[in-house]
């Protein structure tokens, strides 16, 4: 148990709050423990129907997770980063193949670890406030959490710009692109929520589209997506940024500034994993982000991103390398070497 999880069940509702406001709802490992007990214990518990998880505050659902914990457990050499890897990891595998329907309210910041909490779910709400994103480039890291599988399933144009940039994505965004696929407006989350709280949900989708059906409407529509996302349909990052480089238009311009500041070693990865992960099931594309993960430990540049984005915040990192052509193909492919770990076992 810990106190960073709020659960209470009414109804044949499981509602589960993140409690870090202050934090911004960032996940820990207790916190994942938890989720995990609550959400195996209510799969099989005949009062639940449904799941709905959300974030305590009013400015994020859950803005990652704790990497600073990750930064200090790789620079000390100790198996906390990875312990926290396999939770969440299982996490997002078990919210992903989950079999009674789970909703996740997505108002407020939802990046990293918070995105692996909801997209994998059956019914993403956003709210008002929603912004989305997977901003691990610019630490030095790759979108894990399942954004290699499901970056690539948006369209390989959008997950490319997602995974790359980092960009963020408001309500309408997020609702064109898919990541949400549903809007209630923030005022109506309460209520929302009270209904879903009633005896009627069962397990089945019925009554739950039938509550959604009462709060939903269409959302903010301002969403056109630009044509220059083309650009990211090409064979690796450097040719991304010749394709933005020869396109008018600020929107160009500025997605590929946002690409240069990142770690070529971490653009490089990425792009591939993304590219990689189209192909894979579910539970492949996590056990090889386990194994990027751990061989990201052995790479100066993670250490860096988190260094001068979160530590002494100088915005200034000092990246392994210069420029995406220093990168080889080589050290591309050592990231996804296996680990001597177990490559099955996600749960301790």
């Amino acid at each position: 148990m810990t106190h960073e999880i709020i659960s209470k069940v009414s109804g044949n509702l499981g509602h589960i709050t993140l409690n870090r406001p202050k934090a911004l709802n960032a996940l820990t490992y207790d916190m994942c423990a938890e989720i995990t007990r609550l959400l195996v214990a209510w799969e099989t518990d005949p009062q639940i129907g449904a799941v709905l998880i959300d974030g305590a505050g009013d400015r994020a659902f859950c803005a990652g997770g704790d990497v600073i914990l990750l930064h200090d457990s790789g620079k000390a050499g100790d198996k906390r980063a990875e312990e926290f890897w396999r939770i969440e990891y299982a996490l997002n595998e078990l919210i992903h193949r989950y079999s009674k329907p789970y909703i996740a309210l997505i108002d407020g910041f939802v990046m990293g670890g918070g995105v692996g909490l909801s997209v994998h779910g059956k019914y993403r709400i956003a709210g008002d406030d929603t912004l989305f994103a997977m901003p691990e480039t610019g630490i030095g890291y790759f979108p894990d959490v399942g954004g290699t599988y499901f970056l690539p399933r948006l369209g390989l144009d959008i997950g490319q710009w997602l995974g790359l940039t980092g960009a963020r994505l408001k309500t309408a965004e997020a609702l064109e692109i898919g990541v949400a696929n549903g809007f209630i407006p923030s005022n109506k989350h309460k209520s929302f929520i009270e209904a879903l709280g009633t005896p009627s949900l069962d397990g089945t989708d019925t009554p739950v589209l039938a509550i959604m059906d009462e709060y939903q409407d269409a959302g903010p529509m301002d969403a056109d997506l630009p044509a220059a996302l083309t650009a990211f349909n090409e064979k690796d990052v450097a040719s991304i940024l010749l394709a933005l480089d020869g396109m008018d238009g600020e929107w160009a311009a500025k997605q590929a500034k946002s690409i240069r500041a990142k770690s070529p070693l971490a653009l490089s990865v990425t792009f591939e994993a993304i590219k990689r992960g189209l192909d894979l099931n579910f539970r492949d594309a996590m056990t090889a982000e386990l194994d990027i993960s751990l061989n990201f430990l052995k790479t100066q540049d993670f250490y860096e991103g988190i260094r001068a984005q979160l530590i002494d915040k100088d915005r200034n990192p000092k990246w392994s390398h210069d420029n995406l052509s220093d990168v080889t193909n080589e050290q591309v492919e050592r990231l996804f070497q296996p680990t001597a770990q177990p490559r099955q076992e996600f749960l301790p």
